[in-house]
């Protein structure tokens, strides 16, 4: 039973004794006797509450009684304050003990003892809990602080901004010992931080572009600021919640962003064509100049070998002259008629003309070849050659050619 239960059973049974009816004060001998006997009744000293009754002669053994079980007490006392000291930290935890209110020593997770009250005392830290702290509102984004999330620019205009900051302790002992409140300190560093930034920077790129490098200096002034504090603290991430201009001018500021959108959406829609449009413009100006060059380059070998056809023309001419034009004569002829569909025949027995339609029949030819094999063709149209030549024809061709070479060679 703890000493403090026994003190205040004394003092009831005190008060109950001293206040009966009818009597003078209460004799303190009695009193210290019957103290005596109650507590040997608790703790197994029943032995000697016959011995008792026997009046003062028995006072040594109420005495020895009394102090044994004095002894009891104190030494479950003693063990219980004792097993106060005891202590056990989670994974994760640290335990700091202090020695009269100054600090000792760290514990690691487990089972640890230190000196009970009111030599040591114990206090224990989550390390591995992330802890958040909001500046802006509180719980949603709905619930707003004006006073926080109120920020001046550099061009002098005023956004709000609504932001988290996460944290984990580094440090047990500088996060308990070193600020009086560390976790109100963390929110006012936060606060400092991004307005400072923000007072760095334009509205427009804290609004659009800028969300996440305003995050990054946010954390890396923060991490800086807490350190100089020796705030035991790591800022592990800062979260943008919301980003936006006053409610006053929130209708005007949309309608700028939907112009924005508009405006970048043409320019992309204007870059897509441009892209579209180009390659393809290059590509035929490309495609024009090689066929220009080959052109180019075709003419002039064609002009380069007509010369030198017309040179080697001109040796031979001037070795044969008769020769080299009645071979020049039979090349351009073979040239024309090759390139034409009518051919006209001179029949040497009369004067009548014959016309071969060519043309219809290289189109009726074509024609039957696309059809079936088994299809027989129709026969083609006749042609009328010429007779055979006599005797004395012949002769007046020969005399002919002798003249006409005569007259060349004169």
């Amino acid at each position: 039973m703890p000493f403090s239960s026994l003190k205040k059973r004394l003092g009831n049974f005190i008060a109950q004794e001293g206040k009966k009816p009818g009597e003078g004060p209460p004799d303190l001998d009695q009193l210290w006797r019957d103290f005596n006997q109650r507590l040997n009744g608790l703790f197994g000293g029943g032995k000697n509450r016959g011995s008792n009754s026997g009046g003062g002669g028995n006072g040594g053994g109420d005495m020895k009684g009394a102090g044994f079980t004095f002894g009891a007490v104190a030494s479950v006392a003693a063990l219980v304050w004792l097993a106060s000291g005891a202590f056990i930290v989670q994974e994760g935890q640290t335990g700091v003990v202090t020695t009269f209110g100054k600090f000792s020593h760290t514990t690691p997770a487990g089972f640890n003892w230190r000196w009970p009250y009111p030599f040591q005392g114990n206090e224990i830290v989550n390390m591995s809990q992330v802890r958040t702290v909001e500046v802006g509102y509180r719980g949603s984004a709905k619930s707003k602080m004006a006073s926080e999330a109120l920020m001046l620019t550099e061009d002098e205009n005023i956004i709000d901004i609504q932001f988290a900051v996460q944290y984990k302790l580094s440090d047990p002992v500088k996060w308990l010992y070193a600020n009086r409140d560390a976790e109100d300190t963390v929110r006012q560093v936060a606060e400092t931080a991004i307005r400072e930034i923000v007072g760095r920077s334009k509205m427009d790129f804290v609004l659009y572009e800028g969300r996440e490098k305003v995050a990054t200096d946010t954390q890396q002034l923060m991490q800086a600021i807490l350190d100089r504090y020796n705030s035991g603290a790591q800022v592990t991430n800062v979260t943008m919640q919301g980003v936006q201009p006053p409610e006053q001018v929130q209708a005007a500021f949309d309608d700028a962003v939907k112009a924005g959108q508009d405006r970048e959406r043409q320019k992309n829609e204007g870059q897509a064509y441009a892209n579209d449009i180009v390659p393809k413009a290059r590509g035929a100006a490309f495609r024009l100049i090689q066929e220009a060059e080959a052109y180019r380059a075709m003419t002039v070998q064609n002009a380069t070998g007509n010369a030198d056809r017309f040179k080697s023309v001109l040796t031979e001419y001037q070795k044969a002259p008769a020769v080299t034009r009645d071979r020049m004569y039979l090349d351009t002829m073979q040239q024309i008629f090759s390139n034409t569909s009518k051919v006209m025949v001179d029949s040497k027995a009369g004067s009548n003309l014959l016309y071969l339609p060519l043309d219809k029949l290289i189109a009726q030819v074509a024609a039957t070849e696309g059809r079936a094999s088994s299809v027989t063709p129709p026969p083609p149209a006749a042609v009328l050659l010429p007779p055979e030549p006599t005797p004395d024809s012949n002769r007046r061709d020969s005399r002919s050619r002798e003249s006409s070479r005569d007259r060349e060679g004169r």
